[in-house]
């Protein structure tokens, strides 16, 4: 449904700064056996609230399509992307001198690899997660995972057996949350007195900076930045008392939330709302500068497959994230310019791309086919994946990074 409102702020002073046309859900990948069934797009258009500055979609996908419908993300797929949550967890403990009796509840906790290192760490753990294919699989390591949305009535259950949470962490899930006042009371519910609320998301910044364009898509409602949170924060008696960059997702934020007064504030809260006015973040000028750069990099890559074709070049896809399936959709990249997309995840080999309908095979037909190109839709983990795939680069293969400019190595 379209919203008319800010989500944070409740203002109606929404104004549109791109557009991205309609796509499906970019993490519906289809069995063989769905293609010739409707699909449904969705619109896909970001705004700025003129209020308080919160970067957002005015379309709401209900969550039940987004997360209830063989859901194919796996946050344990990579190696960077396990180190990052072991260092996260390690940091965390170290940090604020957790015990073992210490609650630590993930929401959103995806298969449990950052409950997983905690759980290491000797405290006792929580997940909570929609998705039912996903949540079982987190059972089968060892994780407690509640199946379900986080709600008063997860919340109710985790106190009844263990009491309140001293760290709550949502990473890559506070951004895909639409009613964020009942989330956060929510989170007051069940947070200690001096618990600490922790959540990583992609930085608005970086994604204007670095044209990451395709990290928009259904499932990221808001695209986080540290000016609007902070008076959001406010309505509930916390405030964010640290910030940290963090490289993975291609530049993101991690933001450290407690309650009014609890702990002292880092001199960097400040700085970076700073730098983000004095870089003109939230002008109007700036984000359409963004917008035209976006059209430009949909042109330069389309040209840039299309010439490869008509030389009689092979081109596959590498990985199929849902930032990929932006990136296809939006740029009109099929079946006619690449053959295959190439995957590990199990959930996902032998499916079909939502939209394009490219089929997703095994990383081995690299090597078995061995392509001219490989278009590397992941590429914010595109060292891991290069290294991963140096027998192919080898024999001649060459990879293309789509952002910020298209580029062969």
């Amino acid at each position: 449904m379209h919203t008319q409102r800010c989500r944070i702020c409740g203002s109606s002073k929404l104004a549109m700064f791109l557009d991205l046309g309609f796509s499906p859900p970019a993490d519906q990948f289809k069995r063989k056996d769905q293609l010739k069934e409707e699909e449904v797009y969705y619109p896909l258009e970001v705004c700025i609230c003129e209020e308080c500055c919160l970067v957002q979609l005015n379309y709401v996908v209900s969550p039940e399509v987004l997360y209830r419908n063989d859901y194919p993300y796996e946050s344990s797929t990579t190696k960077t992307g396990r180190k990052h949550w072991e260092a996260f967890a390690e940091r965390t403990v170290s940090r604020f001198n957790l015990i073992n009796n210490d609650l630590v509840v993930d929401i959103g906790s995806n298969v449990g690899v950052l409950l997983e290192f905690f759980k290491e760490r000797k405290l006792k753990v929580q997940g909570v997660d929609p998705a039912a294919n996903i949540v079982l699989l987190a059972k089968k390591r060892g994780i407690n995972t509640i199946c379900d949305f986080f709600n008063q009535g997860v919340v109710e259950t985790i106190l009844k057996k263990y009491g309140k949470a001293m760290i709550i962490t949502a990473t890559n899930n506070f951004a895909h949350v639409d009613d964020l006042e009942n989330y956060m009371e929510n989170v007051q519910r069940l947070m200690a007195d001096n618990g600490i609320f922790i959540f990583e998301a992609p930085y608005l910044a970086s994604l204007i900076r670095m044209v990451e364009y395709d990290t928009i898509y259904h499932e990221h409602l808001s695209y986080l930045s540290v000016k609007p949170l902070v008076s959001f924060f406010r309505k509930f008696e916390m405030e964010i008392f640290d910030i940290e960059q963090v490289d993975i997702h291609g530049g993101s934020f991690r933001a450290y939330v407690g309650y009014k007064g609890q702990r002292e504030v880092s001199d960097i809260v400040d700085k970076v709302i700073i730098e983000e006015e004095n870089t003109g973040l939230y002008s109007m000028e700036k984000l359409r500068e963004f917008a035209n750069k976006v059209k430009q990099n949909k042109k330069e890559l389309q040209s840039l497959l299309f010439s490869l074709k008509n030389a009689g070049k092979s081109i596959v896809g590498v990985s199929a994230p849902a930032k990929g399936m932006t990136l296809l959709n939006y740029c009109g990249i099929g079946k006619d310019t690449l053959d295959v997309i190439t995957e590990k995840s199990e959930l996902k080999i032998g499916r079909f791309s939502p939209g394009m309908h490219i089929p997703i095979v095994p990383d081995s037909y690299l090597l078995d086919n061995q392509p001219d190109y490989a278009l590397l839709l992941a590429w914010n983990f595109a060292e891991e994946i290069i290294s991963n795939l140096n027998e192919f680069k080898l024999r001649g293969g060459k990879f293309i990074i789509p952002v910020p400019v298209p580029k062969i190595i």
